[in-house]
């Protein structure tokens, strides 16, 4: 469920569309692509409906979880999507983008898991997308392999292509994103750069073991919130010397003290914590 919601996605720039679970981010995504349509308002893809075939031939998306054929190899999988495309990649363009120039012959039956994430993103780029969907596309694959991806995903918003992202995976989002859109409850929350919202949070984290409950630690100087990071106490503070002192004022059997800048997940921690449906929950 999404309400009020207003969302345009720009030409070479990477927009990360990020929240907790039920934020809205799946119906989002299923709007813009044309596999729901809107009960009110209108979703446009390059100001066509999205599921027109004009549209979708502008399209590339990678979806969190899709099946591939495993009885195709890699070149016949891909060579089968490029003619779909009026325009598409050189096949050896789109295997070096994808990191699967030494898999051509595999079959799909036999990929790992990050390989396979691999095939789903190299089915996305081979059409030339004017906008490229891109959701958890390095789930299962390990950091190296990421950041490959991340680099080829630049590269193309550098070129001109709008890319859509969602990710659980934070670092991956402040390290791709021109653009952060946080959603929550349906509901557009914050739409600014990481560097931004991360200002929002404060100057520095304080993450301890203590007796204090949020509500309390809350009351300590400078702090612009508390809350339990599993059993750890996690304080956002503008002025982590004066929080600290007056912490270790109050509870003398503090321990496992540790302060460092404040990172996008603890912005948007922050940030979410605020909200007025949370608060009254």
């Amino acid at each position: 469920m999404v309400a009020e919601l207003d969302l345009g996605i720009r030409a070479g720039e990477v927009t990360a569309l990020l929240g907790p679970n039920g934020a809205g981010k799946t119906t989002c995504v299923s709007l813009l692509t044309g596999r729901i349509a809107p009960d009110a308002g209108t979703a446009d893809l390059f100001g066509l409906d999205p599921r027109r075939p004009a549209a979708r031939r502008r399209l590339g998306v990678m979806l969190q979880s899709a099946g591939l054929p495993d009885v195709l190899t890699i070149t016949e999988l891909l060579t089968l999507q490029s003619g779909y495309y009026p325009d598409p990649l050189p096949l050896d363009e789109t295997l070096a983008l994808a990191g699967l120039t030494d898999l051509v012959d595999r079959r799909c039956a036999a990929l790992s898991g990050g390989q396979a994430r691999r095939v789903h993103y190299a089915l996305a780029i081979c059409g030339r997308p004017d906008l490229l969907v891109l959701d958890e596309p390095t789930a299962a694959m390990d950091r190296a392999s990421a950041r490959v991806l991340w680099g080829t995903v630049r590269a193309l918003a550098n070129d001109g292509a709008a890319v859509l992202l969602t990710s659980h995976d934070l670092a991956e989002a402040d390290a791709l994103a021109d653009r952060i859109v946080v959603m929550d409850t349906g509901r557009i929350v914050a739409d600014d750069t990481p560097a931004a919202l991360r200002a929002r949070a404060g100057g520095s984290v304080i993450r301890c073991r203590s007796r204090l409950t949020p509500e309390r630690a809350a009351s300590a100087p400078a702090v612009r919130n508390a809350d339990m990071e599993g059993a750890d106490l996690r304080i956002v503070t503008s002025d982590a010397t004066a929080t600290v002192r007056a912490l270790l004022d109050t509870d003398t059997a503090l321990a496992d003290l540790r302060v460092a800048d404040a990172t996008l997940e603890d912005a948007i921690a922050a940030l979410l914590s605020t909200q007025p449906e949370r608060l009254a929950a």
